[in-house]
């Protein structure tokens, strides 16, 4: 029996979206080519550095450095690994909030460093001051986030450029999902902050790109050419990337949305994207909910245990915050409508739901 993907009608909580027809089409075009074996395959690999060149616009980032990763999950790994491979510290560790991604958990868990989390200020971003405290001078890096998994935010880039400066550490910043949006709002979180080393950025979240398609971008091609290994049977001599053989599927269908997209595309997606936010904020507030608010488009909400269980009965895709929060991430599949019908089921529950104790 052929299963059938699901639709994204009721999908709330996740930070991928059905590519754009343009991406999929180009995706299909070179699904069997290998960016990885580029001596072989030099068409899709010139495309591979058209994408950097594009995502290093995108940061901010006139001369960048990098590829086309598998995900933000591969990028942050080769972050850390590139920072440890640089560092002089003969024990390195990575300093990052407690809001970091998983990945970075992986990734001090496969690399073997020691990863120290640091408390978040009442705004859930990180605080300079904590982060200071837990470096020493074994401390290769630390990481920023710009867009955070669980509620949107972006840690003070610039204050953690001063500490990573003064710790004589690298400084990379997660925007895996924020890199898209961030770029049409007022915050610091590039490479215009000249602390930042390394930077995750996704086409495949945001911008509108088939998976897999992540980005690991760097200012130095030093950092890069820490991560190379010799390839004595390619014609290629050394790569960079974690994985080997690469779908070209990724690479061509980030070019195909980027050439269309980029900028007044995914400007106007992000202000629709951030409207519906606000709007759904509001109208959850209006019930009588704790309601984180919106900095980029993503919403958190305390609703209780039940009705959180009553919605996911209900079909709604959605997911909770380490805390318990209702978490929606209004991404571009996301509408008013699909957003309304959701409010009146989160009614709905909320009236029939007979309290509980764990709410």
């Amino acid at each position: 029996m052929r299963a059938e993907p699901q639709s994204f009608d009721r999908v709330l909580s996740s930070m991928c979206t059905p590519p754009h027809p343009t991406a999929r089409e180009a995706a299909e075009q070179f699904l069997a080519t290998n960016p990885g074996d580029p001596a072989t395959y030099p068409a899709v690999a010139e495309m591979e550095a058209e994408v950097v060149d594009a995502l290093g616009e995108i940061a901010s980032l006139s001369d960048p450095h990098g590829f086309v990763a598998s995900g933000g999950t591969e990028a942050n790994i080769q972050a850390v690994r590139a920072a440890r491979d640089r560092s002089d510290a003969r024990d390195p560790n990575v300093v990052a909030p407690e809001t970091v991604h998983f990945s970075v958990r992986k990734a001090a868990e496969v690399l073997g460093v020691e990863l120290r989390t640091t408390p978040v200020d009442d705004g859930f971003r990180a605080d300079p001051a904590a982060i200071d405290a837990a470096t020493d001078s074994e401390t290769a890096l630390i990481v920023g986030v710009a867009g955070s998994t669980e509620y949107g935010r972006v840690d003070p880039i610039p204050a953690l450029g001063e500490v990573a400066t003064d710790a004589g550490a690298m400084l990379h910043v997660d925007a895996a999902w924020g890199g898209f949006a961030l770029p049409f709002t007022d915050h610091d979180w590039d490479f215009d902050v000249d602390a930042v080393d390394t930077l995750t950025i996704d086409p495949h979240k945001l911008g509108r790109a088939a998976i897999p398609a992540g980005g690991l971008l760097a200012r130095e091609q030093a950092t890069v050419d820490a991560l190379a290994v010799e390839t004595p049977y390619l014609e290629s001599t050394t790569q960079a990337t974690l994985t080997g053989t690469r779908s070209g599927a990724g690479v061509a269908s980030a070019a195909a949305a980027l050439d269309e997209l980029w900028p007044e595309g995914y400007r106007e997606s992000f202000e629709r994207q951030q409207a519906l936010a606000a709007w759904l904020a509001t109208e959850l507030s209006d019930l009588g909910l704790d309601v984180v608010e919106p900095s980029l488009p993503l919403v958190a909400a305390d609703i209780g245990a039940s009705a959180f269980d009553a919605l996911r009965e209900e079909g709604w895709r959605v997911s909770r915050t380490r805390a318990g929060e209702l978490r929606v991430v209004c991404m571009p599949h996301v509408t008013e409508s699909m957003l309304e019908s959701f409010l009146a089921d989160v009614r709905a529950v909320r009236r029939s739901a007979v309290p509980a104790a764990d709410d």
